[in-house]
């Protein structure tokens, strides 16, 4: 498809949304909550466990980290068992976190990184996960790079995207040389002239990267699905603060209600995921985390429609 093309079909989603609602969608709730298992990577749970934690904590949707897969595969495990077990406690993933350098300029590790990407679509797909995150891993630091040619590159893993059925999504780091602010990743997804580009930003994030919570609104909802939510303290300072400073949504002072106006797609729901790597997080009852997490969340998002 080409680029006009794909802009074009951008632009009609986003003009379909502009009319009357249909009386049913009022009934349709404006997020889905759901658990990253990055909140809960310090208990050291396992994949199964980790799992059986959000269902119980009252979560209908998480996001997996691929390597938690992976290893549980390693003792023996199928991706049958994986899915089944997925189904069993009735629980859909929405998305993955993933860790290829899809973006760096040496060909040979990216094409080796193209390749366990495509390993990873071909897995997540088996287990139902319709999306993959797609951060700038392998450029946080050292040269900017070219947009337009990371753009391509975006572009290429979207395209492996269409075989897999498993949609990369371009996600925002505040702390990273590359890909760090709002106008970046909003380029490269119009750049890459590909319909299925999309964004995946977080509260945190935004704020590292000095683009603030108000550049979202620049952003069409199209773009956006699956987002983020934490919080951050007054202190440290933006220059100084770091991923393990996330916090509960509400406890700190980032302005999440006009946030989360903003995300709310009348054609959707947007998926709500709660990310945190709180070492204070860790040392408490991982089950009491996943619950406080999902409560935080409602509460932020209470009144919104």
């Amino acid at each position: 498809m080409k680029r006009r093309e794909a802009l074009s079909s951008i632009l009609a989603i986003s003009s379909a949304e502009l009319l009357p609602a249909k009386t049913t969608r009022n009934k349709e709730q404006p997020f889905i909550y759901a658990l990253n298992m990055s909140t809960l990577r310090g208990h050291q749970l396992g994949f199964r466990k980790e799992l059986e934690v959000a269902a119980k904590a009252g979560y209908g949707s998480v996001e997996i980290w691929v390597n938690t897969l992976q290893d549980f595969m390693k003792t023996g495990a199928t991706l049958a068992e994986a899915k089944r077990i997925i189904d069993d406690l009735g629980l859909k993933v929405e998305d993955a976190i993933g860790f290829a350098t899809w973006i760096v300029d040496d060909e040979t590790a990216r094409a080796k990184a193209i390749d366990q990407l495509k390993m990873e679509m071909e897995q997540l797909a088996q287990i139902g996960c319709p999306r993959i995150a797609a951060p700038p891993m392998g450029a946080t630091t050292g040269d900017s790079l070219d947009l337009a040619r990371v753009a391509e590159r975006y572009r290429t893993i979207l395209e492996l995207g269409d075989k897999t059925g498993v949609v990369p999504h371009l996600e925002l780091w505040g702390f990273s040389k590359n890909l760090s602010r709002v106008g970046e990743i909003l380029y490269v997804a119009v750049e890459s002239g590909h319909p299925s580009a999309r964004l995946l930003m977080d509260v945190y994030h935004l704020h590292k990267g000095g683009s603030g919570s108000e550049s979202v609104k620049a952003v069409g909802k199209p773009l956006i699905e699956i987002f983020h939510i934490n919080d951050y303290p007054a202190t440290p300072a933006r220059e100084a603060i770091t991923d393990a400073d996330r916090v509960y949504a509400g406890d700190g002072v980032a302005p999440l209600k006009e946030l989360m106006k903003t995300l709310v797609n009348p054609a959707r729901p947007v998926i709500l995921s709660f990310e945190v790597f709180n070492k204070n997080y860790y040392a408490q009852d991982a089950l009491v985390v996943a619950k406080t997490g999902l409560a935080k969340m409602k509460k932020v998002t209470e009144g919104i429609s």
